[in-house]
């Protein structure tokens, strides 16, 4: 029976990740990529996988996002990594583990554990009550750990908060920045002097002499060979080390191409200075130099290029400073401060003024005002008090109160936000397609370039053929550059969608960049995208002998006994006015008719016309006003007093204030937009005469927008859609890019390729202008990668010689190589200047709950 029971535990903890039929996405850090062919070869690896669904490389954030299949595991992948000459970087992590109590329990958390796809490897300790986990996947993955230690009835809590893993992954990103320094200062040091020994002798006569005098032909090449020696096998070292295995593994990469130039270069000078009659006469030439100038050169720009691709990061790193590092909490009637990572769903936590709040929660005693400005963009603090919702991350002002925990590490909105932007930046546009195709072949191909090149300069080169033919090889291997092809996309991706965060918009998906770009149709639901998306009381015109505020606390009176959206929206109003409201007495509802009552002891009816008929009551003196309201697509109402008509309200889904600006906004970037409604055509057209719209589809049943958007892409037309609601996510899902508004449904947003975390439509235009933007950073990366090997690549083979006797020397290579790719990431450095289109002000992450990212 034991082992029955274990393997129904077993069962149930997997059960946790197979009940849902799409795939899982698991990332994982790959170390060791530094080109395109690195990506190639890491996703061919992973696709021979079985389980594996689909894959996606990112060399900019050096990760490898994999959609495994319900029963797929993660082992053989990260297997498939290693095979390929690559490492995978696993997270670790300690899970605090409740109820277990002898060697049984050890082993049934053990198991379950290492059953769930991401988790490598599980160690639990019964003694210290914790399990020490291994995995691949990032937080999705730890969540699936904790959740399947639970189903089997054991909780599990990390001990490790997620600030924690990143300010880990930061810090070994610091150290190995620190390791290139190190290397590339230490190849500085011994090239400078080899580079004035030997160039100084070429260039300076006199200083040739004064070495030859002081140091004779033999030292001088002994210490020229010690000083490139050190270099080629010191700092330079990393391309033997990765290179060497991928060329016998029969897939070279950028490391075998430095290592076959700069070997080529090194090998030839030590047999030209101590073995140089195997050389043909006048052969003896030293390229020591040009070797350690290469590995500087190529070194120093990696080192630059870290540099950039770090501040790449920053949009992360500045969202990851919005959580606190510490909470105190009240835990057995004492107050205790703690670390972020320890507070648990259900602690109180108490905020004194000034305090940044640390988790997600609910106030359950005091007040304060709060600046949610890094959530909401508004910048006037805002009131909170018992039951009030607030956001890890926010500042409190100078009031003090408590709330109970209810969002805790990686389920916070900022570490949503965080994973969001993470899951978005590792995604790969269509276009990276073409780029990954291309270097599928490119370094065997410059490898097949730089054996022809040495042919031909061998059989038609000048005297001394084998010089020339060497350093044109050696040129044409060093100036092939794959790096900066590999990274013209992800990084412009990392940045954009990094930047986008800042403003407030989540692309969920990298590849809405490219489809946002691409739209040319923009439709858009109208309630609560168009409008605020609540009933409001638009007008009120008063008999003649009535007051406006007397008819309206009388009406308003009467609507507080009914749950009707228009009677809400009329007591909504009175209250903003501060009018008081008497007691009804004898209330009598009229369902779709309307509602009567005595108040203040006169008689007050509100309803259709229908009921004002039945009463008897003329309605003939506001028919105009009835006319007009209806055209405006207004709801109308009447209000009776003692049988004799004292007013007629309207009550309407009121438009945004910023609505028609920001279609304005969008018509002049040359945008057809769509109004999608389930309203009558006439209240349809009515609110469309106040917009910028192109066209309005009215009556549209909700499951029935989709097919909407379906004859919208009729031609091949790309559509993006715009809604908030439950009854928009098909339509989301069905359009080319779906857009969310953040104040609206989850479902809504998880169907979404794009969030606007406020409400504020002005925002679609920073959208569609910063996709723009990238596309053209990623097409000028691009048209500069392609572009520079298509030129360099042949006037390193000497294709120039013959006509205008140029040579570009190895060491010129080395440097146009390392500059190229420095240049790339440069370029899309220049996205975190992106500045939001004027008349549309930037805005910030609202206070909604994000769906985790696909």
């Amino acid at each position: 029976m034991n082992g029955w029971h274990e393997r129904l535990d077993i069962m149930m903890a997997q059960h946790v990740h197979t009940t849902s039929a799409p795939p899982r996405q698991v990332a994982i850090a790959v170390a060791g990529m530094n080109c395109a062919s690195c990506v190639g070869r890491v996703e061919r690896a992973i696709r021979k996988v079985d389980g594996v669904a689909d894959v996606a490389v990112n060399l900019a954030t050096g990760t490898a996002t994999v959609a495994l299949a319900p029963t797929g595991d993660v082992a053989p992948v990260l297997a498939a990594i290693e095979a390929a000459g690559y490492k995978p970087a696993l997270e670790e992590a300690d899970l605090s583990i409740a109820g277990m109590n002898c060697a049984s329990c050890v082993g049934r958390v053990e198991r379950a554990l290492k059953a769930v796809p991401g988790v490598r490897d599980a160690t639990v300790n019964l003694a210290t009550g914790r399990a020490h986990v291994s995995y691949a996947g990032g937080n999705a993955t730890l969540a699936a750990a904790r959740a399947a230690s639970a189903a089997i009835g054991y909780p599990a809590e990390p001990v490790n908060a997620e600030a924690g893993a990143h300010a880990r992954a930061e810090a070994a990103k610091a150290a190995a920045m620190e390791a290139q320094r190190a290397n590339l200062l230490l190849a500085g040091l011994a090239t400078v002097p080899l580079v004035v020994i030997e160039m100084g002798s070429h260039l300076v006569d006199s200083w040739h002499h004064f070495l030859l005098d002081t140091f004779g032909v033999t030292a001088l090449g002994v210490i020229a060979a010690a000083l490139a020696t050190l270099v080629q096998f010191g700092p330079g070292r990393e391309f033997y080390a990765k290179g060497f295995p991928a060329l016998l593994r029969g897939a070279p990469d950028m490391n075998s191409l430095v290592m076959l130039g700069t070997s080529t270069a090194y090998g030839y000078s030590l047999v030209a200075t101590f073995a140089p009659g195997l050389l043909p006469a006048g052969m003896a030439y030293s390229y020591f130099e040009a070797g350690a100038v290469i590995v500087t050169l190529i070194l120093a720009g990696r080192y630059f290029e870290a540099k950039a691709k770090g501040r790449a990061g920053d949009a992360i790193r500045r969202l990851m400073g919005l959580q606190a590092k510490t909470a105190r909490v009240t835990r057995g009637g004492e107050e205790r401060a703690i670390p972020v990572e320890a507070v648990r769903p259900g602690d109180i936590v108490v905020i004194r003024p000034g305090e940044r709040l640390p988790v997600d929660g609910e106030v359950v005693s005091g007040s304060s005002y709060v600046d949610e400005a890094m959530i909401t963009g508004e910048p006037v603090p805002v009131a909170k008090g018992a039951g009030d919702q607030v956001i890890g991350g926010t500042v409190n002002g100078n009031g003090s109160f408590q709330f109970r925990a209810t969002r805790v590490g990686a389920d916070t909105l900022v570490a949503e936000i965080v994973r969001t932007v993470e899951a978005a930046q590792g995604g790969k546009l269509p276009i990276q397609a073409l780029v990954d195709t291309v270097t599928l072949w490119f370094v065997p191909a410059v490898m097949a370039a730089a054996l022809v090149t040495f042919g031909a300069w061998m059989v038609f080169g000048p005297t001394p053929a084998l010089g020339f033919a060497i350093a044109n090889a050696v040129a044409v291997l060093i100036i092939a550059c794959p790096c900066a092809m590999g990274l013209a996309t992800p990084t412009s991706i990392l940045v954009g969608t990094g930047r986008a965060a800042e403003l407030g918009i989540l692309f969920r998906r990298g590849e809405a960049l490219q489809a946002l770009r691409d739209a040319r149709i923009v439709a858009i639901d109208k309630t609560g995208t168009l409008t605020q998306g609540a009933p409001a009381m638009t007008d009120i015109v008063v008999a003649g002998g009535y007051r406006e505020d007397e008819v309206l606390a009388a009406v308003a009176a009467i609507e507080a006994r009914s749950e009707h959206p228009t009677g809400m929206a009329i007591v909504a109003e009175a209250r903003r006015r501060a009018l008081v409201l008497s007691a009804p007495e004898q209330f009598v509802s009229e369902p779709g008719r309307g509602v009567k009552a005595e108040v203040g002891g006169r008689t007050v009816m509100v309803g259709s016309d229908g009921m004002m008929g039945a009463a008897g009551v003329d309605i003939g003196p506001f028919t105009a006003e009835a006319e007009r309201l209806g055209r405006e697509g207004k709801s109308p109402v009447y209000a009776a007093i003692d049988g004799r008509l004292a007013a007629i309200l309207a009550v309407a889904d009121p438009l945004k204030e910023t609505t028609p600006e920001a279609l304005e906004a969008l018509r002049a970037l040359g945008l057809r937009i769509v109004m999608v409604t389930g309203d009558n055509r006439r209240t349809a057209e009515a609110i469309a005469k106040a917009l910028p719209v192109d066209e309005v589809i009215a009556e549209v049943l909700p499951t029935a927008k989709a097919e909407v958007v379906k004859r919208l892409q009729a031609g091949g037309k790309r559509v993006a859609f715009v809604g908030d609601g439950v009854n928009d996510a098909p339509a989301l899902a069905q359009a080319d890019v779906g857009i969310a508004v953040g104040t609206g449904t989850d479902i809504a947003i998880e169907s979404a390729d794009v969030v606007l975390m406020s409400g504020d439509l002005r925002n679609l235009r920073n959208a569609f202008a910063l996709s723009r933007a990238t596309m053209r950073n990623i097409a000028q990366n691009l048209f500069w990668a392609f572009g520079y090997n298509a030129v360099l690549i042949p006037v390193a083979a000497g294709v120039l010689y013959p006509a205008f006797g140029i040579l570009l020397s190895p060491m010129l290579a080395g440097l146009a190589m390392a500059l190229s790719s420095v240049s790339v990431v440069s370029n899309a450095l220049r996205l975190r200047r992106f500045s939001p289109p004027a008349g549309t002000p930037p805005a910030r992450p609202a206070g909604t709950r994000l769906a985790p990212a696909e």
